[in-house]
């Protein structure tokens, strides 16, 4: 038996008890006649004690030559401590050790396997099965297995079934680029690895499957940062015979669930906004719901005043941050060069003090009244001691522009608090969007997502205008899931491909198998996936999502543990005729 317990599990109940652990020696203080030995699994750690009266000569010995990291396995006796350690769940006791056995020597270990590592990122990526044996990237594991298992209850509570669907599929323009697989078999074809099994979960619904769902890996070529990698997981979900409404219960039910079991919170009703108010409001269609300062258009009311920079602009927008009329002028000229940052691309900053007497001091007092500033004040609901803050421009920059301005202050004035959540489901966004570059028009999210049906009328005449029946559900400013009521009529299905630019001869190349499909009745289906690594780094309360990967590529997509991607030998590229 190599152990009886493991390293987290003893307590003073257990006192007297002869016990047996096997582990890695975590820390080791060798104090003469006194050898202390920190024991670790996964399952916390509990400390040993050697003294050669008790342990003999030959144990004694043996712990002093110990090193950090040594897989080690011992017998002994449960004793109570002198000095207790409140921090630990075993801290109540430790191990009178009789007998210790080396079951592996450990090399020095290139840093130190502690919850405040010395390693830096690129050294732990390297050594990542070091890495995960600190104990935060294992708890971050251990997360990630709770929210799989507690999202197959819910789903499997709900008569949704699990079904696998295929990894080598066919590669299709829309969307990021695909990873490719050479086929040895049909040479000079390839397949691609899914980006999302999006097609064959409509397939099932074909086939008659009315609840789906795959936790599944799904794989885009795309530029890498701290919430994408190469390959992913998606919780997966698709149902029949619903609307929109039916899906938004169901998965809004599927994330208070987790919330509730796995955090112990209650997220309550998750309200719902549309795309339009979205932008219009907070700038962007993922908004950050945890503080206000929402977006006040003023382009009518500051126009015609004489002050070039606005009466040239498209809009002029407006944000009131309360309790800040007494930023200095070096705070007012730090945000300034913030909006000017060239990722930002504002040419200036504007802003009016609401001072806590109640006048207003504006930089642009040349030009308004102090009539002119209280109108906006008023329509700002600032009071005293509030500052204003104005950006002007052209309107998809400026929009965009104070956005950031937005979540700026909120970080500057702690008002995105990590343990607080604020859920949303964004509503109607545009069916298309039209892209200047390629002169045509793009699906804002797939090409299988149905129109609202108000707006089907539209769909030749103005398809810009058309609302899409799609849904984000977005939290603390992070889109955590998408989807969308499905197109299930061939011809509507045709007519999108149509205005997406796709030629009869390309859509049945690329998509005749759902065509197809379409033609033997179909029922009305939608669904959603959600991004599960980006599920888990929220509710560790992280923004990078490597650390819930339990091996993940850097930031220029390689696996520098193993050295991949690596190139291949001549005779594997002959047998692939490449």
């Amino acid at each position: 038996m190599l152990r009886t317990h493991n390293c987290g599990e003893l307590r003073k109940t257990d006192v007297k008890s002869s016990v047996i652990l096997s582990g890695w020696a975590h820390k080791i203080r060798d104090k003469g006649k006194v050898i202390w030995i920190d024991i670790r699994d996964r399952y916390g750690i509990t400390q040993l004690i050697f003294e050669e009266e008790f342990s003999g000569k030959n144990t004694f010995e043996l712990a002093k030559k110990c090193g950090r990291e040594y897989v080690i396995k011992i017998q002994g006796e449960v004793s109570e401590r002198l000095s207790k350690n409140p921090n630990m769940d075993t801290g109540d006791i430790e191990i009178k050790v009789f007998e210790i056995k080396y079951l592996n020597k450990s090399d020095i270990p290139p840093f130190t396997i502690e919850d405040e590592t010395d390693g830096g990122e690129d050294l732990r990526m390297k050594y990542r099965y070091l890495d995960l044996r600190r104990s935060p990237l294992q708890k971050n594991i251990k997360l990630r297995h709770s929210l799989m298992q507690e999202t197959r209850n819910y789903l499997n509570s709900k008569k949704f079934l699990e079904i696998e669907t295929p990894v080598l599929i066919k590669s299709t323009p829309e969307g990021a680029r695909d990873f490719v697989v050479p086929s040895r078999m049909n040479l000079g074809e390839f397949y691609a690895l899914p980006q999302s099994p999006q097609t064959f979960k409509q397939l099932l619904m074909v086939s008659g499957f009315d609840k789906y769902y795959q936790l599944v890996k799904c794989f885009r070529d795309e530029d890498l940062r701290a919430d994408r990698q190469p390959e992913f997981t998606q919780i997966d979900c698709e149902m029949s015979f619903v609307d929109r409404e039916d899906v938004l219960e169901n998965f809004g039910g599927l994330i208070t669930y987790l919330f509730k079991k796995i955090l112990e919170k209650d997220l309550g009703e998750i309200p719902i906004i549309e795309y339009n108010d979205s932008i219009k409001y907070y700038g962007s269609d993922k908004p950050d719901l945890r503080f206000g300062m929402k977006f006040h258009d003023i382009t009518s009311i500051v126009q015609g005043k004489g002050f070039k920079v606005f009466d040239d602009s498209q809009v002029v927008l407006s944000i009131n941050v309360k309790g800040c009329s007494n930023y200095s002028r070096k705070q007012i000229d730090e945000l300034t060069e913030f909006v000017k940052t060239p990722q930002i691309g504002s040419k200036g900053l504007v802003y009016i003090k609401n001072n806590e007497d109640g006048t207003l001091k504006s930089s642009v007092d040349k030009f308004y009244s102090s009539e002119d500033l209280k109108v906006i004040s008023n329509e700002n609901n600032s009071n005293p001691s509030d500052l204003i803050l104005i950006l002007a421009g052209e309107k998809k920059q400026t929009f965009s522009a104070m956005s950031s301005l937005r979540l700026l202050m909120g970080d500057k004035l702690n008002l995105r608090d990590p343990e607080i959540f604020n859920p949303v489901w964004v509503v109607n966004f545009p069916l298309v969007s039209w892209d200047e570059e390629s002169k045509r028009y793009h699906a804002m999210h797939h090409p299988f997502t149905s129109p609202i049906e108000d707006d089907i009328d539209l769909i030749n005449s103005s398809p810009e205008k058309v609302r899409a029946n799609a849904y984000d559900l977005v939290i603390n400013g992070v889109e955590i899931g998408g989807g969308s009521i499905r197109i299930h009529d061939r011809v509507l299905q045709e007519k999108v491909f149509e205005i997406l630019g796709f030629t009869k001869e390309e859509a049945n190349n690329q998509f005749g198998f759902l065509l197809n499909a379409f033609k033997y009745g179909t029922p009305p289906h939608g669904g959603i996936a959600f991004g599960f690594d980006r599920l888990c780094a929220l509710f560790g309360g992280k923004e990078s999502i490597r650390d819930f990967i339990a091996f993940p590529k850097n930031t220029s997509g390689r696996d520098v543990m193993i050295n991949s991607p690596s190139q291949i030998d001549n005779d594997q590229l002959k047998e692939l005729g490449l």
